[in-house]
């Protein structure tokens, strides 16, 4: 048997501990984001964009998933009342585990929206699971395709009608050995410039950070494990649109690259704050070397030194 506060044989991270959850709860107003309206009374769901996305699948999936987390989790958020009532929007997700991937979604979906998920094509093909994910909203993504501009085209797509969208800019589940957010794609940088000049306005683009999953052992997942997601503010890239109608025919790269790390930047900031950690001196790891490298000079500082 595991010592108290060391991860178990199965488990490669320690739980988030109660302790930290205090902490987080002194800093910030957690709520339960596994029912209807987490924040409180007054909010209004989008009800054509719940009837017009399988409503009474994604109620099936989404009552299925909450019995699930009750089950093994102790699941809090913050920040849920960004999410917009109306609108095209982004949600950049941290992708720890396959498990995770849940908590943004069904908090999403509680809070009465439907955004469209970018996800790996495989999950479609998943015994059972994989047809749900296709009836609630579920666009495949085909990896090392060749066709990357034909799913930014659809996403660009899907935002431009005033469909919210979620996407895992990793890519896939996180490499990083110490389970921070890793290299990310391009992709999420170029959908939000272009879809924003499409829209002659900042669409606005949000990271969903999750902790606590990876310490849950799928066969026995009692005692329930600490599990927390901040939904955060809006992350402001508006000076990376001041000359947007002279881009020709697609943002410029610079603007991309800047973006991009600035995503990726925020959620390791907002995970070492959940984690109350220090990230790691050595820098982020890099999915295609798999290994670790120092920040870039863009996309702003990180903050040096343990999160207190």
């Amino acid at each position: 048997m595991a010592s108290k506060g060391k991860p178990s044989p199965r488990s490669a991270v320690s739980p988030l501990s109660d302790a930290q959850v205090a902490k987080l709860a002194k800093q910030h107003k957690l709520v339960d984001p596994m029912h209807d309206f987490p924040t409180g009374p007054g909010r209004k769901a989008k009800v054509e964009e719940i009837n017009a996305q399988n409503p009474q699948a994604t109620k099936r999936l989404l009552t299925g998933v909450d019995v699930v987390f009750n089950a093994s989790c102790k699941t809090r958020a913050w920040g849920l009342e960004h999410v917009p009532e109306d609108g095209s929007f982004i949600t950049a997700a941290s992708h720890v585990t396959m498990f995770d991937v849940f908590v943004p979604m069904a908090s999403l979906f509680h809070m009465g929206r439907r955004p469209r998920y970018m996800a790996k094509a495989e999950m479609a093909k998943w015994p059972l699971i994989g047809k749900w994910f296709q009836l609630v909203g579920m666009q495949p993504v085909q990896r090392h395709s060749g066709k990357a501009k034909q799913i930014e085209e659809t996403s660009i797509d899907i935002l431009t009608s005033g469909r919210p969208l979620t996407v895992w800019p990793e890519g896939t589940v996180t490499r990083d050995p110490k389970k921070w957010v890793m290299s990310i794609k391009e992709g999420v940088a170029y959908i939000a410039l272009e879809s924003s000049r499409r829209l002659g306005h900042q669409v606005p683009l949000y990271p969903a950070v999750t902790w606590g999953a990876a310490s849950i052992n799928h066969w026995w997942p009692w005692p329930r494990k600490n599990v927390v997601m901040c939904y955060d503010c809006q992350l402001d890239y508006s000076d990376l649109l001041t000359d947007m109608d002279s881009w020709g025919e697609e943002p410029p790269a610079e603007a991309v690259n800047e973006l991009m790390w600035r995503v990726l930047k925020r959620m390791n900031t907002v995970l070492a704050e959940i984690r109350g950690e220090q990230f790691p001196a050595e820098g982020y790891w890099d999915y295609r070397s798999m290994s670790r490298k120092p920040w870039p000079e863009v996309g702003g500082p990180f903050p040096a030194g343990k999160v207190e």
